[in-house]
């Protein structure tokens, strides 16, 4: 009979599993993706679309990537999960039933408690989010055509918080991408600044620290203000507090927190580290489920968080549910270290491969042929491209932006 497999969540880890599955063509496996989107959302590529960058390189459909794999796709948000009964619960009502179920629904934003910061600042892990702040950003440059200095000064201060991969991506895009929005709006841009706070000593903690200090002397250049050690307190209106300084600011973005997804909490009978991720086995099983794999951020595994990690720890999943189904025996899991690949500004990129470190243009057009290699890898060669492409060209909704662009 066939063995139906499940797996909750459409990003790298949910996406990587299911066309691992496909690929086996067993016609034991019935396979089903449940993901809360209709597309996939390039994360890597997140920062590109705050800043005017057409986001269909970012946001896949998910009828693309499936359209020639016998994969069920349901959109769904799962509210519930019943281990016993080998049961999901969506948002719709609907309730499915599994033999095999792959847990990956990723991380999600936290706030920390901090007072204030959920109500006043801009989020940063989704396309919706980064369209928000692209929206916000053409406001802000409008407003102070027509406001006096003191205020210029206070709606042009950008503060992106968090020292991570994402917080200096975008802080060194963002570096850019001001000039060329305050040019096309007709406002000098000596009134923007650009801050970015890590409450940690140096930025990109998981990094060496010479390839930590290599991407901080380069954003100082792009005229980024870096402050380490340095953790937000407090945020009021137009005003960020820090722990022994404060700041005005109508623009705070925050890319600090992530937590596991909050649905990894409210099942009964996971297990969890002090970091609130799911414990599992050698073979990425949750701690005492034989048919339960969990996978991505919400695993307690070597360098979870990794968009790289959540790729191959997917495969191998599939592989062993294959296997298993076949009844091989497979090695455990074993974590790979990842490429690190830090784009700084255009054209400027860092890549970290074990010990070698590659700076400059030549690192930039490595991580975009790493951005290709990963298209290639759930497209069709036509579409990847295609894909790829979107990432050149700029989109601006704003009439004077769109009217300079031509």
């Amino acid at each position: 009979m066939k063995k139906r497999v499940i797996i909750v969540g459409g990003g790298f880890g949910g996406i990587a599993t299911a066309l691992s599955l496909a690929k086996q063509k067993n016609p034991n496996i019935q396979a089903v993706l449940i993901s809360d989107k209709v597309h996939f959302e390039y994360q890597a590529r997140l920062y590109r679309v705050v800043n005017g960058y057409c986001a269909l390189e970012v946001c896949i459909p998910l009828g693309k990537i499936f359209k020639k794999y016998n994969i069920e796709i349901i959109e769904d948000f799962i509210e519930s999960v019943d281990l016993g009964k080998r049961e999901l619960v969506g948002n719709s009502g609907s309730r499915y039933f599994y033999d095999f179920v792959i847990l990956a629904m990723g991380s999600q934003t936290t706030y920390l408690d901090i007072p204030g910061l959920k109500e006043f600042s801009f989020g940063f892990k989704s396309i919706q989010e980064a369209l928000k702040l692209k929206s916000h950003l053409h406001k802000v440059v409008e407003e102070c055509k027509d406001s006096i200095p003191e205020d210029k000064t206070k709606l042009a201060h950008l503060v992106v918080v968090g020292g991570g991969a994402s917080g200096v991506e975008l802080a060194g895009e963002l570096a850019i991408y001001m000039r060329r929005l305050t040019k096309m709006h007709g406002l000098d841009y000596s009134f923007v600044t650009i801050d970015l706070i890590e409450a940690a000593p140096r930025l990109l903690p998981i990094v060496d620290e010479k390839v930590s200090n290599k991407i901080t002397n380069h954003l100082r250049k792009l005229g980024v203000n870096i402050f380490v050690n340095r953790a937000v307190i407090k945020e009021e209106v137009e005003q960020v507090f820090l722990k022994d300084m404060q700041m005005k600011s109508a623009t705070l973005i925050w890319t600090a927190g992530v937590k596991p997804n909050d649905l990894y909490g409210q099942i009964k009978g996971l297990n969890f580290d002090k970091r609130g991720k799911v414990i599992v086995d050698k073979h990425l099983r949750a701690k005492g489920h034989q048919n339960v794999f969990v996978i991505g951020d919400g695993a307690s595994t070597t360098y979870s968080g990794m968009a790289q990690t959540a790729i191959s720890e997917g495969k191998y999943a599939a592989e062993f549910i294959g296997g298993n189904l076949k009844k091989q025996t497979l090695e455990s899991y074993q974590p790979k270290k990842p490429i690190y690949a830090i784009p700084v500004g255009s054209g400027w990129a860092a890549i970290a491969i074990g010990k070698l470190n590659i700076y400059g243009r030549l690192g930039w057009w490595l991580r975009r042929l790493a951005d290709l290699r990963y298209f290639l890898s759930i497209l069709s060669f036509i579409e990847a491209l295609k894909v790829f492409r979107y990432g050149t060209k700029i989109t601006e909704s704003c009439p004077i932006c769109s009217k300079e662009a031509k």
